[in-house]
This record gives structure tokens, sequence and C-alpha cells, in this order.
């Protein structure tokens, strides 16, 4: 049960595994591109191509969707990023339960954005939890963990593909070892909440400090994409890494480096509206940067 790329590595590595998939579920088609016509998720591609049955239901509230997830007399049921609430019918009906994996260190970061918020949060490191699923938001008794570190350099899209594949490795582990595994309860100190990414987030504001700016614009890279102007223009700020320099909030020192409240940040990648991502270089080609930014 999964939607999105990240939900992917776990599918192939059960499948690898040799474990019989006797259903795949995951969001319906939606509207995208210019057409806006309805494009299949990246899980539901995966499966077609694999030769698995896929559904697709609006919501698992529904008696009938409940009673179809009942009569597949699963073992076990593995949720990563499905994106719909699973109620206690759902819960229920397989036979070892429902298995979520988490990318986070449980307690910390449950909740729907847990590897942006690491990042912005300026956490040391993250990781994935394989989680008993409850009926509480990310609350079950955790089965395994595996910890990484959050390099200064790294964006939600490095630790996107980073922790996909240890949640891959950390199920197939998990299911292998079930029997012998001893769920520990979350621990009732240090729990945080990722709340959703809201895009009124995205607007850097050049005054706070430099490690701030530099922590949001990894943290929301690739999406939504921290921005600012530029001659009237949004541009997103992709990569930053923390510089030497000061001066006026906003004020482009050289190059791009840009001072904050605090310190300076330097912009590695920017993408301009339209366009592809760009190195610094390529992208001040194109570009006079004024002396303030927005």
């Amino acid at each position: 049960m999964g939607t999105p790329d990240f939900s992917v590595a776990a599918l192939d590595a059960l499948v690898e595994a040799g474990h019989e998939i006797v259903a795949v579920y995951c969001q319906p088609p939606r509207p995208a591109g210019r057409g806006k016509k309805d494009r299949p998720s990246p899980v539901q591609l995966r499966a077609e191509g694999l030769g698995l049955q896929v559904r697709y239901p609006k919501t698992l509230r529904d008696p009938i969707a409940q009673a179809e997830f009942g009569d597949l007399k699963a073992d076990l049921a593995v949720v990563v990023a499905y994106g719909l609430i699973l109620p206690r019918e759902i819960l229920d009906a397989p036979k070892r339960g429902c298995l979520n994996i988490h990318a986070s260190l449980l307690p910390r970061w449950r909740g729907a954005a847990p590897i942006h918020r690491a990042i912005m949060a300026g956490d040391a490191e993250t990781g994935v939890c394989i989680m008993q699923m409850d009926v509480g938001l990310d609350t079950g008794p955790v089965l395994l963990r595996q910890a990484t570190k959050i390099g200064d350099g790294d964006t939600t899209a490095d630790l996107h593909d980073r922790l996909s594949q240890i949640g891959a490795g950390l199920i197939v582990d998990c299911i292998a070892r079930l029997d012998d595994l001893a769920p520990e309860a979350q621990p009732e100190s240090g729990v945080s909440y990722a709340s959703k990414i809201d895009k009124g987030e995205a607007r850097v504001d050049w005054s706070v400090s430099a490690q701030d700016v530099d922590r949001q614009i990894r943290g929301l890279s690739p999406f939504p994409g921290a921005w600012c102007e530029i001659n009237g223009e949004r541009v997103k700020l992709l990569r930053s890494k923390l510089a030497e320099g000061s001066g006026k909030p906003g004020q482009v020192l050289d190059g791009f480096r840009v001072a904050c409240g605090t310190g300076a940040v330097e912009i590695i990648q920017a993408q301009r509206s339209g366009k592809r991502p760009m190195k610094t270089d390529e992208f001040l080609n194109g570009i006079s940067l004024p002396e303030m930014l927005n």
C-alpha cells in the first residue's frame, strides 16, 4: 500500500525477496500536466509493469472497499507513504496486521513531512522505522529502526532517495525475522509532528540567520522549492551552503553569495520559472543579479 516514488523501492524489494503480493493499493490517478489528464502514480505504474493486481479506492472507510480488502486474506500489509487513512477494519484484516515504513526515527517527526522537517530543524540524523500500525498517527510500536546522518549539503531529494532504499531493505529484513522481533513501544518523550509543508513557508526571509535560510533551501528542495524574487521573477533556490561574509539581509555580496540576518549563504543551484535547474555559474550567465534580493 503506497503511492509515490518513495514507495516503489519497497515494492520491488518485496517482489525480489519472493513474497506473494496479492494486491497493490495506491491512490487514484490524478490530473497532471498541461492537458490535466489522469496520471497513474509511480506505484501503480510499477505494479502494473510487474503484472500485479492494482486497486485505487478513493477511501477505505467504505464497507464495500473494506470487504474487498478482507477477501484478499492477506497475511500482512506493508504500508509506505500510501496517503489514505486506514480505519480499524483495514488494520485488523491481515493475519499479522499492517507494517508501516516511516521515514524518521520515531517518535520524532510523526506525520506527513518527516524528511523536510528533519532538515529544516537542523537534525544531525534521521532514519527509517518499521512500525506496527494502530489507529493513532504513527504511534504504533517499532520493530526495527536504522539511522543515517544528515550531511551539511543534503537536500530532501537526497535524503528521500537514501531513506527509500533503507526502508526497502529494512522491511524485507523485518518480515524475515517477524516471529523473533519484539515490538518496542514508542517513548512518550521526544514526540514531534512533521506537519504538511505549506507553500507559504517557501519564500526566503533573508533577515533570519544564514543557518535557517540554508536549512529552508535544502529542506524544501525540490518541492515546493524555497524561492525569492530576482528582478520581479520568482526563482527557486534548490541547493546552498553556509558562506563567509555579512551585509544587509538580502544583499548580494558576490557571485550568488547572499547576506542574511547573520552570516551568508551561497546558492549552488537555482531554477528560473519554466527552466531546468542550473548550477550557479550557468545560472548567472543568463541573469544579472540586483544589489538586493527580495
